[in-house]
């Protein structure tokens, strides 16, 4: 590790090889905490090219506890986290949403480390109990329409560095990381993140996949649709910049998306969010990025008809429906 840190402080980088052989070591318990410490700063210092995300996606990949859920014909919505707006789970609720609309969803998830409650954290609290059996994965899918699961479950590399980045408590490369490595394997993925290099990288990577995806990134440093603000996406037509105008949506105030500053405050929006008790903010900006979901398994709908599909998801309590099947209640 020692020549590894020396080079990246040079302001070397790594090849695709050398970056997977690297996270694959890590996974392995190779390295000390110290050591794996000094490796995540490095990348707190600079951007990870392209080819170093490559080397630490294959290396996740090819480690992970696989999932098959009889079907790759899933979504997952998920966002890298990081952007340090402390929103409430918005990409959380908006799975239930689309799961609720009749789509399938494998919800890719984990704790918040750059924010106080990520989905892992809210779904915890509300009584899911996190497993990586397949036979329950599939009864979900099949029962509620969607499947969560929690990273560390499903990834060695992630569960050997969770202490450390709780620890540092700012995003890493394993923020970038997280959408790319669903273990589902899905068809169709709505990813946000946090700056709009990021998003270029991502649809640059994406683009030689074969998956339906839309990269997100609201231009205030969003890795969601925020309505505070206009968005970029890229999708396999290209890339486009949206505006609330366009969409027939209000700029919202930022303070009216905020999270709770504890689990039990987020916990407690989700629930009303769920439950019908919301504000128009909170509901219309799940909606907004539910609808986005939905189109990006449907490129041909409009994102009015694919809006209308998640509103009648959660005014008919389908989505809570689904939830309550999902954690047992």
């Amino acid at each position: 590790m020692k020549q590894i840190l020396n080079h990246l402080f040079e302001n070397k980088t790594l090849s695709r090889e050398q970056a997977k052989n690297i996270l694959t070591l890590i996974s392995q318990g190779m390295y000390n905490n110290s050591q794996m410490t000094a490796f995540m700063t490095a990348y707190c210092m600079r951007t990870v090219t392209v080819t170093e995300l490559e080397g630490f996606r294959d290396a996740m990949l090819e480690l992970c506890l696989s999932v098959d859920l009889g079907t790759d014909d899933l979504i997952d919505l998920c966002g890298t986290g990081g952007d340090g707006k402390d929103t409430f789970n918005i990409s959380t609720l908006a799975s239930f949403v689309v799961a609720g609309a009749g789509y399938k969803v494998a919800k890719h998830g984990n704790y918040g480390v750059s924010s106080g409650c990520g989905s892992s954290n809210v779904m915890e609290y509300l009584g899911y109990k996190f497993t990586n059996n397949i036979d329950d994965l599939k009864r979900t899918i099949e029962t509620a329409n969607i499947c969560f699961l929690h990273a560390p479950l499903f990834h060695p590399a992630m569960k050997t560095v969770a202490p450390i980045r709780r620890e540092l408590g700012v995003k890493t490369f394993f923020n970038m990381l997280g959408p790319m490595v669903n273990p589902a394997m899905p068809k169709n993925q709505l990813v946000g993140v946090y700056n709009l290099e990021l998003a270029r990288m991502y649809a640059y990577l994406y683009q030689r996949s074969d998956k339906q995806y839309t990269i997100l990134n609201a231009l205030e440093g969003y890795d969601e649709i925020s309505l505070t603000c206009d968005f970029k996406t890229f999708t396999p037509d290209g890339e486009k910049l949206n505006t609330l105008k366009s969409l027939g949506f209000e700029r919202l105030d930022p303070q009216t998306i905020v999270g709770g500053s504890t689990v039990a405050e987020s916990a407690g929006i989700f629930m009303r969010v769920l439950s019908g008790d919301a504000t128009t903010a909170q509901s219309n900006v799940v909606l907004a990025n539910a609808a986005l979901a939905i189109k990006t398994i449907k490129p041909q709908s409009s994102f009015a008809d694919c809006f209308y599909e998640a509103e009648e998801s959660l005014v008919s309590k389908r989505a809570l429906e689904g939830f309550k099947n999902l954690v047992g209640n």
